[in-house]
């Protein structure tokens, strides 16, 4: 049976996720239940899409029931369920007999003799010396005796006063034969017949329902299991990085060790030196001090040969003027030191930002970047608009990456100046709007937490001139819901007029921007960008089933990513509200699932040439937007 269970996606209705119920193909060759369409055509209308191709049809085709896909479906849920079957030694429970009442049935004829039977056709209840005339009379010979009844009203008819001898399947009743007549586009059938049968249903229902529980549990010990191993992996790749990062800091502290050594070394080898020139100047100091008083003492003589002789010696003494020797540090040395320093850190900055290019394919394993090219030229923005919400915002500093390996560089012979280091590494940052750059500042934003966000908070209003007729706007226009009835909004070249959607009041075209939608009823809703000059009509009107437009979209149970007509399924989530951050100077977009923390639902990088207006779309009854408040 295992060979069967990779069909289960195959044999699944994409709009209930369930196994297909009385399937039917629409003309483009897809399969969905026929209840499931039904509905979802009939919410939606005119023009009717195909949920999994998006194909148009305007006019409703004439759908018909898939009987080999019907069974084919059937044999697999039997080989499912003889998967899944109960051990040999399990029976179903079996139905208790009536319970023999404990209330005693007065006969009614004596009122005093306990009943021995009760009579279906006298509606009595008789003790054995009244009930002789039914056994022995043969004008009593087709009474239906049975053990005495205690409630015999539970058994009339209320209608007709008539025993109930009969159930009706197709409303679950018993009935009178007089009834027949009410029911009789109906099956009845007699009580024992239908206790028989489902006697049998309801065994077969605990048959099949054991099999699921067993299975649940089956999935319940695999789930937990599956859980335990993942916690067990993560463990291990967290030694592994922090064994990583210790061998990363252990080769920055060793170069930073040798580093510092040689600095220390050249100033123990210059203060050496300063030290011998100060001993030798202090003693050629004493030395002068030392001639100089005997000069004064000599002056002081008062004979003349004893001074002559003491004159003529000390004039013989030559004396020099002090020099000090010129102390230099090896600024070569230096210089060399800081240069291996400057390309460590320049080489550790690159092998950050290679790395952030690479994150952003990694998010939420979706396999796939989002990543689009600048989009073709359209139409210019919406006549009439002025873009006033045009904020410049404060540049932040790209953030440090991360990597796992540190390469190590050695101090070059050459000298090279400080200043010229310094200039070499300004060239070798990113240059503004670079790929590096953009890159960089993406990864900053997907790593920033939601208060950090809402740095960049701005009040969306919407556009009463582009809500389709279907769209109720309340709330000071924070609001957009689906209308019961059809609005009576005065015609407008910028309203939709094929998809139930909204624009923002404002576009903006430069600046960091970000706001929030609480989702109610998040089972048929979009929220998204779009430049101004988008379609407001026909399908190619809708938000992403075009190039002018990207949005994360909830179709049922199914969350999507769209731009250009291309989809891109994304995996579920319980929040209920959506972060989008447009960031027009770097060109990117990113949605966000907003709870106790915020998670990437998808992220979109584009060249904008236009542009942009927030855009939302609701569809089905209770589908309801609501422009969140900073909070």
């Amino acid at each position: 049976m295992a060979e069967l269970y990779p069909l289960a996606d195959e044999l699944s209705c994409s709009i209930c996720l369930e196994p297909f119920k009385e399937p039917v193909t629409t003309p483009c060759g897809h399969n969905f239940c026929g209840s499931c369409l039904n509905e979802t055509w009939a919410v939606s209308g005119g023009p009717y899409l195909c949920p999994h191709c998006r194909t148009v049809y305007h006019a409703r085709p004439q759908l018909r029931k898939n009987t080999v896909l019907c069974a084919v479906v059937e044999q697999f849920l039997q080989a499912e369920l003889a998967r899944d079957a109960p051990a040999d030694d399990w029976t179903p429970p079996a139905r208790a007999a009536a319970p023999s009442s404990g209330v005693r049935v007065a006969c009614d004829h004596c009122l005093k003799e306990p009943a021995v039977k009760t009579c279906f056709v006298c509606m009595a209840s008789f003790c054995q010396e009244h009930l002789r005339p039914h056994l022995d009379s043969p004008a009593f010979q087709d009474h239906l005796l049975q053990p005495p009844v205690a409630d015999l009203l539970r058994r009339k008819c209320p209608q007709h006063n008539r025993l109930r001898e009969f159930f009706c399947p197709e409303h679950s009743t018993c009935i009178c034969h007089i009834c027949l007549v009410e029911h009789k586009a109906c099956s009845p059938t007699s009580l024992s017949q239908a206790s028989t049968d489902l006697e049998i249903k309801l065994r077969h229902k605990v048959t099949v329902m054991y099999s699921q529980i067993n299975g649940a549990s089956r999935a319940l010990d695999d789930v937990r299991a599956r859980q335990q191993d993942m916690r067990a992996t993560m463990n291990k790749k967290v030694e592994q990085l922090k064994q990583e990062y210790k061998e990363m800091k252990d080769l920055i502290e060793a170069s930073e060790a040798n580093a510092t050594r040689k600095i220390k070394e050249e100033e123990r080898r210059v203060n050496g030196k300063f030290d011998t020139i100060y001993q030798a100047l202090l003693k050629r100091k004493n030395e002068i001090q030392k001639l100089k008083e005997e000069i004064e003492a000599g002056l002081t003589k008062g004979d003349e040969l004893e001074f002559l002789e003491k004159a003529s010696k000390l004039q013989g003494i030559s004396t020099k003027p002090v020099y000090v020797p010129k102390v230099e540090l090896n600024h070569e040395l230096m210089k060399g030191v800081h240069q291996g320093t400057v390309e460590l850190k320049n080489e550790l900055k690159r092998c950050l930002r290679q790395l952030q290019e690479k994150k952003p394919e990694e998010h939420m394993g979706s396999g796939d970047s989002g990543e689009h090219g600048p989009a073709s030229t359209h139409k210019p923005s919406r006549p009439g608009k002025v873009p006033k919400d045009e904020k410049i915002t404060k540049k932040h500093p790209a953030p440090s990456g991360i990597s796992t390996k540190v390469p190590t560089f050695g101090a070059p012979e050459e000298s090279v100046d400080f200043k010229q280091a310094d200039q070499e590494a300004k060239v070798s940052s990113p240059k503004p709007n670079s790929e590096a750059l953009k890159a960089t500042v993406l990864g900053n934003f997907l790593a920033k937490s939601r208060p950090e966000l809402l740095e960049y908070y701005i009040k969306v209003i919407l556009d009463y001139n582009t809500a389709h007729s279907k769209v109720a706007l309340s709330e000071n226009y924070s609001v957009a819901s689906v209308a019961d009835t059809p609005q009576s909004y005065r015609p407008h070249p910028q309203r939709f007029t094929s998809c139930s959607q909204v624009l923002g009041l404002h576009c903006y075209k430069k600046g960091i921007h970000y706001w929030e939608v609480e989702l109610q009823r998040n089972n048929f809703c979009g929220v998204g960008i779009c430049y101004g000059s988008m379609e407001r009509k026909g399908p190619e009107s809708r938000l992403g089933r075009n190039s002018a437009s990207w949005c994360v979209e909830w179709f049922n149970t199914k969350i999507s990513a769209w731009h250009n007509n291309v989809e891109k399924t994304l995996p579920s989530t319980k929040a209920t509200r959506v972060g989008v951050l447009l960031n027009c100077d770097h060109g990117f977009v990113i949605f966000f699932a907003v709870a106790d923390k915020v998670h990437l639902l998808y992220k979109y990088k584009v060249d904008f040439t236009e542009a942009v207006y927030p855009g939302f779309w609701v569809f089905s009854a209770g589908a309801t937007l609501t422009i969140c408040a900073p909070s």
